[in-house]
């Protein structure tokens, strides 16, 4: 049974199929209009990282979309641990989705829609992987497209309209780099392409405080660096502080805490990462055996696989 799903789980109307059976009505919103939103939780270990915490957003965030979630909180826990178990999957990248779903009187009202529920689970994904400590990422901040307006689309709560993202890569790569960041109309940085950022200035560590989702990774370096003696906080960051910072970073549920050691192919401080950075990555990883973040899987003898 688990070699069948050794790609990964999806939670689909009720049933649970191998990922790559997984399939949506093409009528559903959350396809044709990018009406959705959905979060992400890693399995680390064989145990969810602050799984609470990741559902407790993504409830908010349904609800600020004025969408109601068919399944309760203690229903979409059952889901997961499902969908792991079935996966026998130790190192695991688990994706929510609630969608606007389909209109049940062929309305284009969004109050006569039923708002649909999604999971899956995958072999963990990484930006940059994290058994290469000397690596780093090459960041560019972007030039051609800005961060959509924040009375535009909400940034924190998490969503599939990543078409200002997804120029902000393409630019990247056309001027010799592959992680972009990118910077609101006001000229202050916001995020990148599904990550925070953090900048170290002087002797604060800043990550921006308007414009970008209010990332897990990003709330748990928060609350390490301040346990650790740092002044960490979220602030407004000018492009010319950002460029100035003596380190830099991203942080995601897809890597953790990622160093930036170039930006716009110039290194960060030493080009390498920094003694800040390194500290918060270690601890954060560390952090994934700590009881207070981590839930346990059962995975009920099915004979998982390590990956």
């Amino acid at each position: 049974m688990i070699e069948r799903f050794a790609a990964g789980a999806a939670y689909i109307d009720g049933e649970t199929v191998p990922v790559g059976e997984a399939r949506i009505p093409i009528t559903d919103l959350g396809f044709s209009r990018s009406d959705v939103t959905y979060d992400v939780v890693a399995v680390w270990g064989g145990a969810f990282f602050r799984l609470d915490d990741h559902l407790q957003r993504f409830e908010r965030n349904c609800g600020r979309l004025r969408m109601t979630l068919p399944v309760d909180r203690d229903g979409m826990k059952a889901i997961l641990h499902e969908l792991v178990r079935r996966c026998g999957i130790r190192q695991s990248y688990v994706d929510v989705i609630c969608t606007r779903g389909v209109s049940r009187t062929g309305s284009r009202d969004p109050r006569t829609f039923e708002n649909r529920f999604y999971a899956y689970a995958i072999p963990y994904v990484w930006i940059l992987r994290q058994d290469d400590p000397g690596a780093g990422m090459d960041a560019v901040i972007a030039k051609t497209v800005r961060r959509i307006p924040t009375d535009s689309v909400d940034p924190t709560v998490k969503n599939f309209h990543w078409g200002d993202l997804t120029r902000g890569q393409f630019e990247a790569y056309d001027r010799g780099g592959s992680h972009p960041v990118l910077l609101d109309y006001n000229g202050n940085v916001t995020e990148g392409s599904g990550y925070n950022v953090f900048a170290m200035v002087g002797d604060r560590l800043l990550t921006p405080e308007s414009g970008t989702l209010e990332g897990i990774t990003r709330r748990t370096v928060l609350e390490l660096a301040t346990a650790e003696g740092i002044k960490a906080e979220p602030a407004t960051i000018s492009e010319e502080a950002f460029r100035g910072a003596s380190e830099l970073f991203a942080t995601s549920t897809a890597g953790g805490v990622m160093p930036i050691t170039s930006l716009d192919g110039r290194p960060v401080g030493a080009g390498r990462p920094g003694p800040v950075t390194t500290l918060l990555r270690n601890r954060y990883w560390q952090a994934h055996e700590d009881p207070r973040y981590i839930t346990p899987v059962d995975y009920d003898n099915t004979g998982d696989r390590r990956l």
